[in-house]
């Protein structure tokens, strides 16, 4: 697996098994922006499996959330490890699987997350713009698979 993200010696990261994925519409990728003031940030949709879930549950659960979009897991991408700290400050290593989606339907309504807000972006600008470097590697290789 792939790994991205400094290590900060005497840091224990915790594991955290994620999907996320990349929806397209008109030639923009779904992308979230995260509102955390001067530090906000953007990130792909998705998240931390829950329990049992499979990444494919976990992409369509976490996309409702963050956006009001439901998706539907097309093709797993490939995998990446990120290292960083949460918000909150825990260091954590997420394990994702990285997926394309279909849009299957849209209801704002359904988004629970309101720090979360979806823009679409083109994608050599959400290279640029994504925070870890995991997703920007994960919009890269969906690129250069559309070549």
């Amino acid at each position: 697996m792939i790994e991205f993200g400094a290590t900060e010696p005497g840091l224990v990261y915790r594991d955290r098994p994620c999907a996320f994925g990349i929806v397209v519409r008109d030639n923009r990728i779904a992308c979230v922006r995260v509102e955390r003031g001067p530090r906000s940030y953007h990130d792909l949709p998705g998240g931390a499996i829950d329990g049992e879930e499979t990444e494919e549950q976990a992409l369509a659960r976490e996309f409702i959330e963050e956006t009001g979009l439901t998706v539907r897991g097309v093709t797993r991408l490939g995998e990446a490890a990120q290292r960083y700290r949460k918000s909150d400050g825990e260091p954590v290593r997420n394990l994702a699987g990285f997926w394309t989606a279909d849009l299957v339907s849209e209801n704002p309504s359904a988004k629970v997350e309101d720090d979360h807000t979806l823009e679409w972006l083109e994608p050599l600008h959400a290279i640029a713009s994504l925070r870890h470097e995991a997703h920007a590697w994960a919009v890269l290789r969906w690129l250069r698979a559309r070549a």
